[in-house]
């Protein structure tokens, strides 16, 4: 389902005034991912690359083009390992984060 314009601006915004929003839709993605959940996961992470450093950014970041990182965390993109995690670590620098995985019961 594509967004519409002012639900992405609306993300944007927020995103770019309210530092606790970024890092939670940062957050909620991984545990996303972690859960098992995928296509919500990159969904999320699309929907904070876009409100915040972008596919152009992230390309100058990773040496990779904008449109292979497009691809990626689109619908039907299949990142390998190594490359979403090198993504979310780079993201957490930027971010100025270190997210830590624990255990519950």
């Amino acid at each position: 389902m594509a967004l519409t314009k002012s639900f992405k601006d609306t993300i944007q915004a927020r995103a770019l005034r309210d530092p606790e929003f970024r890092e939670g839709l940062l957050k909620e993605s991984i545990e996303c991912l972690l859960s098992g959940d995928t296509a919500t996961g990159k969904t999320m992470l699309r929907d904070y690359i876009n409100a915040t450093i972008g596919f152009e950014g992230l390309a100058e970041l990773t040496g990779k083009s904008s449109k292979s990182l497009m691809r990626m965390f689109g619908t039907d993109g299949n990142p390998r390992a190594n490359n979403l995690f090198g993504i979310i670590g780079l993201l957490q620098k930027k971010e100025g984060i270190h997210l830590e995985v624990h255990t519950t019961r």
